[in-house]
Formats: structure tokens, sequence, C-alpha cells
């Protein structure tokens, strides 16, 4: 699995990917938290980074499924695959290598993040006056979600040879997994069924461990979602249909 997660690491580092996704990631934020009117956090007038991890999701559902679409897509297409598969290393060492290394880079893009805490911080009245505990849980929201869009953008990858069909894949099921059944949920009466779908939903918690209160039950079923969507890659290569 070491060799798998250098091999795609490295790759990343010595392609202009890995660079694209994170000044995309990280200008977008910028933009947003400090100079557009609607959303900048000088004419907001309070020291938060809600900014961040409320539109932050928005943006990762797009790059994300843009740094994994080749990950298995691009073998299959040019058939280097068939010499992966060959080698001494087992299924879950090819997919949780990929997976690894796709998801450190998307740790890496969330790491110059923490200048816009230091910022903040520093421009709170007094110089503090930030909730530093839940901006400590929203980070953790952030690297759990980042976890469960990545193992989704590995399995659409893995289910065609095609980078831009894996992309909208990829996109969709982030896109239905975080806001749709939320939505879904909003379109029946207040009850059991409608806390049911909520629950079912990646944004119910990840706004909880927003609030600075890491719950061992959002933790459990943000790597259930990942652990799930990587035993369906893993289902997929096993299957050694292409």
């Amino acid at each position: 699995m070491t060799a798998i997660f250098t091999k795609e690491f490295n790759s990343y580092l010595h392609s202009l990917i890995a660079y694209i996704v994170i000044s995309v990631f990280l200008t977008c934020i910028g933009l947003l938290m400090w100079v557009f009117p609607e959303t900048n956090v000088l004419d907001y007038g309070y020291a938060d980074m809600n900014v961040l991890f409320s539109l932050g999701p928005y943006v990762m559902m797009f790059l994300i499924p843009a740094i994994t679409m080749k990950m298995f897509a691009e073998e299959r297409k040019s058939g280097t695959i068939e010499l992966l598969v060959t080698r001494p290393v087992s299924d879950w060492e090819i997919v949780l290598g990929k997976y690894l290394a796709a998801l450190l880079l998307v740790v890496f893009a969330l790491v110059p993040t923490i200048l816009y805490y230091y910022s903040i911080y520093m421009l709170g009245n007094p110089a503090g006056n930030i909730d530093t505990p839940g901006v400590i849980g929203s980070y953790a929201g952030f690297i759990l979600l980042g976890a469960a869009f990545t193992s989704m953008g590995l399995f659409a990858s893995a289910i065609t040879e095609n980078q831009v069909i894996a992309f909208v894949i990829a996109v969709f099921m982030s896109f239905l997994l975080f806001e749709g059944l939320g939505s879904l949920a909003g379109l029946f009466p207040k009850g059991t069924t409608t806390l049911l779908i909520e629950r079912l939903g990646m944004v119910y918690h990840y706004n909880s461990l927003s609030k600075g209160l890491i719950d061992l039950r959002d933790v459990v079923y943000f790597l259930s979602v990942s652990g799930m969507m990587l035993m369906c890659t893993k289902l997929i290569l096993g299957s050694r249909k292409w």
C-alpha cells in the first residue's frame, strides 16, 4: 500500500493537478471571505469562519472529483490497470493507497486556511474573540466530509474509463448525500420520517460538528460512508470487468 500511496501522491506533485486544485480552492475561499460584499468577513462584522465552513463544502464538491476522476479511469483507458492488478499487492492495498494519496492532497489544500483563522483571531475585538472550539470542530467536520467526497470520487472513477463521466457521477453523488437528502426531508411533514432522512444526509452531521461538539455518532457516520464507498470500489476492482 505504501508503494501505491507514494506513487500516486508523487504523481500529483509532479503534475499541475495538485497546484491547480489547491490554488482554485484557496482563491475561491479567499474571495468569498475577504472580497465579495455579500460574504466577506470585514463587512459581516463578526469574527468567525462561517463562510469557509458553510460554502467550502460546495467548492470541495467540484474540486475533489477533479482530483479523483483519473485515479482508475485513466488507468483503465490506457490499459495500465492490468499491470497494477498483477503486482503482488491486494485490491485493498490498491484502493487504500490511491484513496489516502487523494485525501492527503485535500488536507494539504486546507492547511493554508489556518492563516484565515489567524487573521480573524487578530481582527477580533478584543483580539482572540473567536470561537476556537467551534473552529476546531468545523475543521474536523471539513476533513471528514472531504474523506467522504474522496471515497465517492474514487468509486466513480472505478466504474468508468471516461474521466468526464467519473467527474459528473462523483459531483452528483456528493451533492445528493450532502444537500439532496436534506432538501428531500423538507418535503415531508415534521416527524420521524423527516428526521431519519435528515440523518442519512451529510449536512445534518456536518452542521453538528461545526458547533464545536465532536460527537462520536457524527464521526462514525462519515467513516461509515467512506468505508462503504471504498468497499464498493474494492468490489468493482475485484470483479476485473474491464
